[in-house]
């Protein structure tokens, strides 16, 4: 039984390179422990994402939440989403999706949620979970595993179709970045009356076409023929299918504060949404003129889902493409984002880039990020702030640092996933983005090249 880093222990899920960082005997020990976590009863629903390492994971996770004596059943392989609702719906005490999401074929993880479908993380029950894990669980013997297969697909499409109407047929490209989405995706949208041309659909462990993180250079061929083709809309699947982006009419790539503000011009029912400190201006700016109350969270799955239960949001969305949706117990859901925005293109009485054209224009980056070691990124963070704070008008630190200046702001924070800092900033002007994002590479260069 091989020794585990605690560094595999993030704050919303248990991730590593495989086998480098976990393997099987880690798997048996995670579903061992969650086992006695959950009081050593009760049905775990498992499922797994495309990666080549899923299988023997998967069944070796099974294995150990056996021998902890609760009961197993298998859904195989499913988007991320698609568990969440299972285990939520058909009435399950827990849940384990085996998957690294965006990250490289080489990586793989779990994510974990309780029977209300909230996630294991740093804020719920990570702590309790790594403390069994390193301190209390004793491997003794192990038993072949066997759980029972389970078919939680067709639940997932009649809930989807009972919620989406679409009002004429919408002309759709969606590059499942062979992932899970593939699983489902391609009869999903079209049963609900989507023109679909897929790409990338074949799920593939080794994510042959691309990375299985939707970015504007992963999908440049996606953008392409939505440039030079009549389509309606385009998106774009991460791995594991709880994130999509868009990319409408004109080709152009929408970050997640425009198609969150994009959807709220769908929503008949108004009142509050959440939004995450990397989103840009345009949410509270659009969001207030529609009639809605904006409320900011702390970026990353488990913190968002909880603000967005916690105050009884509507929709909730994240610039990294996350979109929480209050009809699915607001969970961040790829496949049905792209229903729903299939839904508001088919009422809608002009093409969609008219509608992102008529909101209020910022100048964003994109997400950055620099490689940091994870014992580092929280002090690197840190040491930015305290250069950042003396320059600037005001700042909120609920999530890293978000220091605003006269003409914008600037966001550095550590990744919740990744050995990594991330930065963003957003100004009324080209210039001020551009010197923005300038003070902010210059801040994170400084520390990093002193010790920290």
């Amino acid at each position: 039984m091989r020794e585990a880093s605690q560094a595999i222990f993030r704050a919303y899920d248990i991730r590593g390179r495989y086998p480098a960082d976990l393997d099987e005997s880690i798997a048996y020990r995670v579903g061992l422990s969650f086992a006695k976590m959950l009081g050593g009863g009760g049905r775990v629903l498992v499922g797994r994402d495309v990666r080549l390492s899923g299988p023997s994971l998967s069944q070796a996770l099974i294995a150990g939440l056996l021998d902890g004596g609760v009961g197993v059943e298998d859904a195989g392989m499913v988007p991320t989403p698609v568990l969440y609702l299972g285990v939520v719906e058909l009435g399950y005490n827990g849940g384990v999706q085996v998957t690294a999401s965006h990250n490289p074929p080489e990586w793989n993880g779990f994510k974990l949620v309780m029977g209300d479908g909230e996630t294991v993380s740093e804020v719920r029950g990570m702590s309790t979970l790594k403390k069994i894990f390193f301190e209390e669980v004793k491997v003794d013997r192990t038993r072949k595993a066997e759980a029972e297969k389970v078919d939680i697909i067709t639940h997932y499409i009649e809930r989807v179709k009972g919620l989406v109407r679409l009002r004429r047929r919408v002309k759709l490209l969606v590059d499942f970045s062979n992932g899970a989405g593939g699983v489902i995706g391609p009869r999903l949208l079209r049963e609900i009356g989507c023109d679909l041309t897929p790409l990338n659909e074949e799920p593939d462990g080794r994510f042959p076409a691309h990375p299985p993180e939707p970015t504007p250079e992963t999908l440049k061929q996606l953008a392409e023929m939505m440039r030079s083709g009549d389509a309606d809309l385009g998106a774009g699947l991460d791995g594991d299918s709880d994130r999509s982006v868009f990319i409408d009419d004109q080709g152009r790539f929408l970050e997640g504060d425009l198609t969150l503000a994009v959807l709220l011009h769908g929503l008949d029912e108004k009142g509050r949404i959440v939004y995450d400190v990397s989103c840009g201006s345009v949410v509270e700016e659009v969001g207030l003129r529609l009639g809605f109350e904006p409320v900011l969270s702390r970026t990353g799955r488990a913190f968002m889902l909880s603000k967005v239960r916690e105050v009884g949001a509507v929709i909730g969305g994240e610039k990294s493409n996350h979109i929480y949706f209050s009809e699915l117990h607001g969970f961040d859901d790829g496949l049905y984002a792209v229903a729903r925005m299939a839904e508001l293109v088919s009422r809608l009485d002009q093409p969609l880039s008219k509608l992102v054209d008529s909101l209020p224009r910022y100048y964003a980056s994109s997400i950055r990020v620099v490689e940091v070691p994870d014992e580092l990124k929280q002090r690197v963070v840190e040491r930015v702030a305290e250069l950042l704070r003396p320059k600037a008008l005001r700042i909120i630190d609920i999530d890293g640092v978000k220091a605003f200046f006269r003409d914008g702001w600037v966001l550095v924070r550590p990744s919740n996933t990744m050995p990594q800092v991330k930065y963003t900033a957003e100004s009324k002007t080209q210039d001020g983005l551009n010197k923005l994002i300038l003070m902010a590479e210059e801040a994170i260069r400084e520390v990093l090249k002193t010790s920290v």
